[in-house]
């Protein structure tokens, strides 16, 4: 029973690293464009990165789940119960609110007139009206990483 333990603890950790780098990154990514056409790169390859918390976040919950059940802890412990309270916060932020406003902004971008023409004025007020959003989920994924890795209580 250690080895499944050990291998489902890897797999948890490893969906983690794939749901929480690309959230950090991809902001980057976008706020470095400096021309329409990079802008419209930065889009290309975060769309391709978006993947990775899909596919991690769906590993994610079964690992968590069956880790839950082998362990028999089930929800009786306070940091798991915040953690995953924190978790829906973050897939409603993400899912809800980031990704809506998101295409809205692919699409200004991918109106832009030339290749290397300056980014659009309308992107970078959109952006800065997301910059709290993508904020906000960035913290709540610090906060899941704390408790799962502390426990406090």
């Amino acid at each position: 029973m250690i080895g499944l333990l050990g291998l489902l603890l890897v797999l948890h950790i490893l969906a983690t690293i794939a749901v929480i780098g690309p959230a950090f990154v991809v902001p980057v990514i976008r706020r470095s464009a400096k021309t329409a056409g990079q802008l419209l790169f930065a889009f290309s390859i975060t769309t391709k990165l978006a993947i990775l918390p899909k596919i991690g976040g769906a590993v994610l919950i079964i690992t968590g789940i069956w880790l839950m059940i082998i362990t028999k802890m089930g929800l009786s412990q306070m940091w798991l119960n915040l953690s995953i309270l924190l978790t829906l916060l973050m897939v409603v932020t993400i899912g809800g609110l980031i990704e809506p406003r998101m295409k809205k902004i692919m699409q200004i971008v991918s109106e832009s007139q030339g290749q290397e023409d300056e980014v659009p004025a309308e992107f970078t007020r959109a952006m800065k009206k997301i910059a709290p959003l993508e904020s906000t989920a960035q913290l709540l994924m610090l906060a899941i990483t704390v408790l799962m890795v502390v426990k406090p209580f």
